[in-house]
């Protein structure tokens, strides 16, 4: 880990004798955390990196971080938190090559702002930290002035590539395996102890309680189907910790209402990869935890009861041969994908990655004094809304006049324009 005095300019990075690339993350979320340190630990050797916890509403606790940094080489005493009053002072006196922008969507574009207007800026990365199909339009806006957008799968790329083109929406994009999937598709744990059902929880897939209860039920239902073998409900959060996403509906409380449980049936909020060690098999609907199961060789069930939907994040699976029913979770019938699908999604050659390449382009010309400029996306309301959207995105973090003010007139405004503005919006993106 690097200190935080970083250089300036310097030579092409790829050259014999160049200084090593250097490049600062900033992450706030536990699921973005986890994808920038593996991220960052996928450059080239003898890159020197920094990781940045920005202090928002939905900030990773210190357990959460240390889960999230498993595997990256990277030692959470070691991982810095700042304030976002204080980030543009801190990364600008790092003065780092590239700045990699890993967070939400509305937390993301305020970050990026932020960094375009350091002087000199660094090269600005974004992207999005697990399956990101379907390709959404809201998160090409929040990331529009970022000069690199990093996906992780052919599919994504050329999905991405299409949508930005109907919208009117300039953007480079990128290709990197995803960092927590590097495995051998073939490397098939030998652990004979290898018998766990593990069921990956996502806070918001399935959303409604009925729904979730149903899940429970299941969970229940296959853990006494095999009494010998566990299911684990595998949790990214305790109680009173955030992620990504609200959890409206935890497993753990619908889990309490179906008691007295099993024996077998336990919930566990250790690392995914540590959850694994001992997984005959992974249960989902739609999480990146079933890609990171395949690259381990671990068999999946993609559950189907709810259908195969956009909101369910779950049309990737499609030609997968993953999706099953509750019976198939019961009698645990896991499966691998077809070598066609997994080309496309998530296992292309590796030599396909670009993204590395694309940033040291981008550095050459920064070093040179040339990086060409990425201006924000023009909008209605200028600074108004710039402040407007800080405040929506940090909450109580942003502690600033302006935030506060533009606050206390937007909230009841908001209230009443949104009923009459949200028809003619609609139009707008439908007409698109």
């Amino acid at each position: 880990m690097t200190g935080s005095t970083f250089w300036g300019s310097a030579p092409d990075p790829r050259s014999a004798g160049a200084p090593p690339l250097r490049v600062v993350a900033l992450a706030d979320t536990d699921s973005y955390v986890k994808w920038a340190a593996a991220l960052l630990s996928s450059l080239p050797a003898g890159s020197e990196v920094e990781l940045l916890v920005v202090e928002t509403p939905l900030a990773v606790s210190r357990t959460q971080m240390q889960s999230a940094l498993v595997g990256s080489g990277m030692d959470a005493e070691h991982v810095r938190r700042v304030q976002f009053a204080d980030l543009a002072r801190i990364v600008g006196e790092m003065a780092p090559d590239a700045v990699l922008v890993a967070a939400r969507g509305p937390v993301g574009r305020v970050m990026i702002a932020a960094m375009a207007e350091l002087d000199p800026r660094p090269v600005i990365v974004s992207g999005l930290p697990g399956i990101s199909i379907p390709a959404t339009t809201a998160a090409l806006i929040h990331r529009t002035q970022s000069d690199v957008f990093v996906l992780h799968s052919t599919r994504e790329v050329s999905t991405f590539r299409a949508l930005a083109e109907r919208r009117g929406l300039v953007q480079r994009f990128a290709l990197a395996r995803l960092p927590f999937a590097r495995s051998s598709v073939a490397s098939t744990s030998e652990n004979t102890r290898a018998t766990d059902l593990v069921f990956a929880s996502q806070a918001i897939v399935p959303r409604e309680r009925a729904d979730r209860m149903r899940v429970a039920r299941l969970l229940v239902a296959a853990a006494r189907a095999d009494p010998e073998k566990r299911v684990v409900v595998k949790e990214r959060t305790v109680t009173g910790e955030h992620q990504t996403h609200e959890q409206r509906y935890g497993y753990p409380d619908l889990l309490r209402r179906l008691a007295p449980l099993p024996p077998n049936l336990v919930v566990s909020t250790e690392s995914m990869s540590h959850a694994f060690d001992s997984a005959e098999g992974l249960v989902t609907v739609s999480s990146t935890a079933a890609i990171e199961a395949i690259a381990r060789g671990i068999p999946v069930i993609a559950l189907d009861t709810f259908g195969v939907d956009d909101s369910l994040i779950n049309p990737v699976f499609e030609g997968s041969g993953l999706f099953g029913s509750e019976a198939a979770v019961i009698a645990r019938e896991f499966r691998l994908p077809p070598s066609e699908w997994l080309t496309r999604n998530y296992f292309h050659d590796p030599a396909k990655d670009n993204w590395v390449a694309q940033v040291e382009d981008l550095v050459v010309l920064r070093r040179a004094g040339a990086l060409p400029p990425k201006p924000a996306r023009d909008r209605r309301g200028g600074r108004v809304r710039d402040i407007w959207e800080r405040k929506l995105a940090l909450g109580r973090m942003d502690r600033s006049v302006a935030g506060t003010a533009v606050y206390a007139v937007g909230i009841p405004l908001r209230f009443v324009l949104r009923p009459i503005l949200r028809p003619y919006f609609r139009r707008r993106l439908s007409a698109a």
